[in-house]
């Protein structure tokens, strides 16, 4: 892409790393490449306006002119017409009072945990107050790592879950019903009430991209519309054998459905093992790291998960990949 050669290069001799270590980009390699807000902010300058650090393209001039720094302040001025560029202006980084550095420093811890932060040690790292950590990294979470829209093909796995506690003996009281000869009848139903349980559904291409959000309910319309809208006709979808999902195969090229509940989970290359595993990554984080997320900002730790999960094979490190987004933003 257009951005990627305007990253510093990455020395692979480099003493501050073992040869054997798997970290594409380590602490120690943070504190030599930005040390401190200048050099965060001149590397945000370079990626998003000038290459050389000194010529840009002047909005005013509408012409390639010479930039100079402007002492106390976050901006460069033009030599020619005294028109100011911003480097920070348009990205997250906007009219916040948070340092540039400590914000750097945000997204490296972000990116280099398997299974996530918590806001409440974001606070301990940078110094700073937990509403303070907890909007920088609701911010990174929604703007840097929001899903896209492409559309996922070949051989995609759906399903849905349940995200959330587990009831009370005396919530299950009106959930449960004459008949009942247990309490797993009432159980279920506790949880496909959207005030206890938020449903999530996923779907992930085999050996691609995964695709996760927060859905109202798993009634056949909303997840039928949901898979239709995000995969591509041609591919062939593969389902637990949940009723919503009959009448896939009239909108797609193939659908296959394995028994659960007859424990069948493989039937040659008929099984929803890859999302299940997705979600038993979300799951084991929030339990975890979190220990629980408000139903309100359960999407945005989504698309933490989601991004984790659809950039970890990347050539480039993940801290590398979200300072491009943050740049580019």
């Amino acid at each position: 892409m257009w951005y990627a050669s305007r990253m510093p290069p990455v020395d692979r001799n480099n003493p501050v790393r073992a040869k054997s270590s798997d970290s594409r980009w380590s602490l120690m390699e943070f504190l030599r490449d930005f040390p401190d807000d200048a050099a965060c902010l001149e590397w945000l300058w370079r990626e998003r306006f000038s290459v050389d650090g000194s010529h840009a393209e002047c909005p005013s001039c509408e012409r390639e002119r010479k930039f100079h720094k402007v002492n106390d302040r976050p901006a460069w001025d033009c030599d020619s017409c005294g028109h100011h560029l911003h480097p920070t202006a348009g990205t997250i980084f906007n009219k916040s009072s948070t340092s540039l550095h400590l914000w750097f420093y945000a997204m490296h811890l972000m990116t280099s945990t398997r299974c996530g932060i918590s806001a409440k040690q974001m606070e301990r790292e940078l110094g700073v107050n937990y509403k303070t950590a907890a909007r920088m990294m609701r911010l990174i979470r929604t703007e840097l790592m929001a899903q896209d829209d492409e559309p996922l093909s070949g051989d995609v796995e759906v399903d849905e879950t349940f995200v959330g506690g587990m009831p009370r003996a005396r919530e299950l009281a009106a959930y449960t019903l004459p008949s009942d000869w247990n309490r797993m009848k009432a159980a279920s139903r506790w949880s496909a009430d959207p005030a206890n349980k938020q449903t999530v559904l996923g779907m992930v291409e085999r050996g691609g991209k995964v695709r996760a959000e927060v859905i109202p309910s798993r009634k056949g319309a909303t997840l039928k519309g949901n898979v239709v809208e995000h995969v591509l006709p041609a591919s062939t979808i593969f389902t637990d054998e949940l009723r919503s999902y009959k009448g896939l195969d009239r909108s797609f090229a193939a659908h296959h459905r394995i028994r659960h509940k007859a424990h069948v989970y493989v039937d040659g290359n008929v099984h929803t093992n890859t999302i299940e595993g997705f979600f038993s990554l979300v799951k084991s984080g929030i339990r975890g790291t979190y220990h629980s997320v408000s139903h309100k900002w359960l999407q945005s730790y989504l698309n933490e998960y989601v991004w984790r999960y659809n950039t970890r094979q990347d050539a480039r490190s993940q801290f590398e990949t979200l300072l491009l987004r943050a740049a580019r933003s």
